[in-house]
């Protein structure tokens, strides 16, 4: 059974990251676009990183918490989802805005179908977690991401790049929405 809530409040989310996805986009263009899918990787590793450091330490000295990080999360994912699909450019000039929101669009809504087909076989089971569990889970999907990427992608008996940066995807999804409900219930 799908629940109600949960798609909402990931769509919820995913609008809130699409929407800093877009002006950024409309800022800087498809800069992005010249990333290599490592580089994406490891720019995942450097926000998963500093949330464990601040949920660790206790304190930010730098005047954002975790939230922006858990969106660059989700934005970096699927950019890197988009960088797999096409392969990196030598020129950030190749995409058009349109054409990457699309792109954006096209893979947010796997995500979506993916937490939904998981979130019916474990039972919403992530709703008990806490984040910081959702932190180390991204940080051992970097870490196995990196591996494959050392392989070349020569696998032989797990997923993909891609599916990595599905699950990193929405276990910062979950994370964004434990944080959305702390803050209503405050």
């Amino acid at each position: 059974m799908v629940n109600d809530k949960t798609r909402q409040q990931f769509e919820k989310v995913m609008a809130e990251c699409r929407s800093l996805f877009a002006g950024k986009l409309h800022d800087y263009g498809a800069a992005w676009r010249i990333l290599r899918p490592s580089s994406l990787t490891d720019q995942i590793y450097i926000k998963a990183n500093r949330i464990r450091s601040i949920e660790t330490k206790g304190v930010s000295l730098v005047d954002e918490g975790i939230r922006p990080e858990f969106i660059g999360i989700v934005n970096y994912a699927i950019i890197g989802l988009i960088q797999l699909e096409r392969g990196y450019s030598e020129k950030p000039d190749d995409m058009t805005e349109d054409e990457a929101l699309e792109a954006y669009d096209r893979h947010a809504d796997e995500a979506l179908h993916l937490m939904l087909r998981k979130n019916h076989d474990y039972d919403e089971a992530w709703r008990s977690m806490r984040i910081s569990s959702y932190t180390d889970l991204i940080l051992m999907k970097v870490f196995r991401t990196k591996q494959i990427e050392s392989l070349g992608g020569d696998t032989l008996v797990s997923e993909g790049i891609d599916a990595n940066y599905l699950d990193m995807l929405n276990y910062a999804v979950f994370g964004l929405i434990k944080l959305n409900e702390k803050k209503d219930e405050a």
